[in-house]
């Protein structure tokens, strides 16, 4: 007997309106899943380009030209090469042995303070002649790089070695702890009000204008002082044996140590390269800003430590771009905002970033990322 044909609940009107519904549905989709891809493509840059292209535009319309915002960019470099150096420390401790050090910017505060007590040591504000001057400046910057790179040390091996093997929360509230006893030394050495820096290197001077771009000698003493430290720090890091020890440690510690790596001294070297650039953050920051306060090591490692997840935590590149992106952002909005609102605009930059890029914008060089 033939077989019985298929027996179909649905008529031939219901399929055919099934048939017809389907690209339907699928034209709605279409543009929402091209505005995704644009996004997902292109949307890093736009929230990167946003703030200065808004403010580049103002200013044409107004017929001002680009004088205004290339000074404004100009002057977030110089700011931003401060938390760059910052942001080195952070990036550098969280990649070998992932612990947010929250102590670093109070070393950072540290470096600042000793870089004054030096001046008026070496009484430098008296020497006659550039040399005498510049002189004083570079025993004053190593003094005070030596003394925050010794100071990082000595807190990894007094609070943090003890707790590596600990859960990871004691290290972090032991990291907290001592930011407070650090800055509380800084409000014994100078008070706790605001302290004026002399003007040592005539900060406001105007070396040479540019288009309608002031260069003074802030930006030259930031920018002169941060690149040779970053390039001879990435150099070291990826070229010389101490540097190739700590690659191996932050990527495995443990296969290091059976490699015949000495994990604790690579560890305290890290320290040690954190404070060296913290110390000289501290100089920079002094003479840029002509003031210094006991808290000023919590914003600027708030800061840093932005810059270095925006960037890519464990990369030292990340950590400079990271830097440099949010003295630009900060800049824009204390001069063309308003300065309340900076943090928060930072912030969503941050926010921003992480929702495009979650690796941060040149990638984490971590141990769950590698």
């Amino acid at each position: 007997m033939p077989a019985p044909p298929d027996f179909d609940l649905h008529s031939d009107s219901e399929r055919g309106l099934e048939a017809a519904s389907i690209p339907v549905r699928a034209t709605r989709a279409a543009p929402f899943e091209a505005i995704q891809r644009f996004l997902s493509r292109y949307g890093l840059i736009i929230v990167l380009l946003a703030l200065p292209l808004a403010f580049m535009a103002s200013d044409l319309a107004h017929g001002h030209g680009f004088a205004h915002i290339l000074e404004n960019l100009k002057d977030g470099v110089s700011n931003g090469a401060i938390w760059a150096l910052v942001a080195i420390g952070y990036t550098l401790v969280y990649g070998i042995i992932e612990l947010i050090n929250f102590a670093h910017g109070d070393v950072f505060m540290i470096g600042s303070f000793v870089s004054f007590g030096m001046w008026g040591t070496l009484g430098v504000t008296l020497g006659t002649g550039t040399l005498g001057r510049v002189g004083g400046l570079i025993v004053a910057g190593a003094i005070a790089m030596i003394a925050c790179g010794s100071l990082n040390v000595m807190i990894e091996r007094v609070a943090y070695r003890p707790l590596r093997h600990a859960p990871k929360l004691a290290p972090l509230i032991t990291a907290v702890g001592f930011s407070f006893i650090l800055q509380n030394v800084g409000l014994e050495w100078l008070g706790g009000s605001q302290h004026g820096v002399d003007d040592l290197v005539d900060a406001q001077h105007i070396l040479v204008n540019i288009g309608g771009v002031h260069i003074i000698n802030a930006d030259v003493l930031a920018i002169g002082i941060t690149i040779p430290l970053v390039l001879l720090l990435v150099a070291f890091v990826q070229n010389s044996r101490l540097g190739k020890a700590m690659r191996a440690t932050a990527q495995d510690p443990e296969a290091a140590r059976l490699m015949g790596i000495n994990v604790d001294h690579t560890i305290s070297l890290t320290f040690l390269l954190g404070g060296l650039m913290a110390g000289a953050a501290g100089l920079i920051y002094a003479l840029y800003n002509t003031t210094i306060r006991f808290d000023q090591g919590f914003e600027a490692g708030l800061i840093a430590f932005t810059a270095a997840v925006m960037g890519g935590i464990g990369n030292l590149q990340g950590a400079v771009l990271g830097g440099l992106i949010i003295g630009c952002i900060q800049q824009i909005s204390d001069d063309r905002i308003n300065s309340t609102w900076t943090p928060a605009i930072v912030f969503a930059y941050l926010i921003l970033i992480m929702v495009f890029k979650p690796q941060g914008l040149l990638g984490e060089e971590t141990r769950e990322a590698g």
